[in-house]
């Protein structure tokens, strides 16, 4: 019914530039929000980036202000991450990750991608 397909993830050297893409394919579910997660190893899964009320807001974690970019086509059912000015403690698999409405029975559900890894060398 809800499926997250992420690509885009690679090796990068520090300071360089990589750009997260994930197509979403939701039957009978209406997607509110739409964001980006990271876990590195031995790590808790953090918010990376949101964008939220069908993409009227965004939202930063504090460590990538300034270098990362989330951006949404509601056409395509696509949400992005720009990433730029790495760093090695960027390093990390990446998820994608949607939140909405099933429209029967009406319930709340959200739904993860396989994840992407992304590796920054310095």
């Amino acid at each position: 019914q809800v499926q997250l397909v992420e690509s885009g993830g690679g090796l990068v050297q520090a300071g360089g530039s990589l750009r997260l893409s994930c197509e979403a394919t939701a039957r009978l579910f209406r997607i509110n929000n739409m964001g980006w997660y990271r876990q590195a190893p031995g790590k808790q899964r953090e918010l990376v980036a949101e964008s939220t009320s069908g993409g009227e807001t965004t939202n930063y974690a504090d460590s990538v202000k300034g270098r990362f970019t989330i951006s949404r086509d509601n056409a395509k059912n696509m949400v992005y991450l720009q990433m730029n000015g790495l760093k090695p403690e960027d390093t990390a698999v990446y998820y994608c990750h949607a939140d909405g409405m099933h429209t029967w029975p009406p319930r709340r559900n959200d739904y993860w991608g396989q994840g992407t890894q992304v590796t920054v060398s310095s």
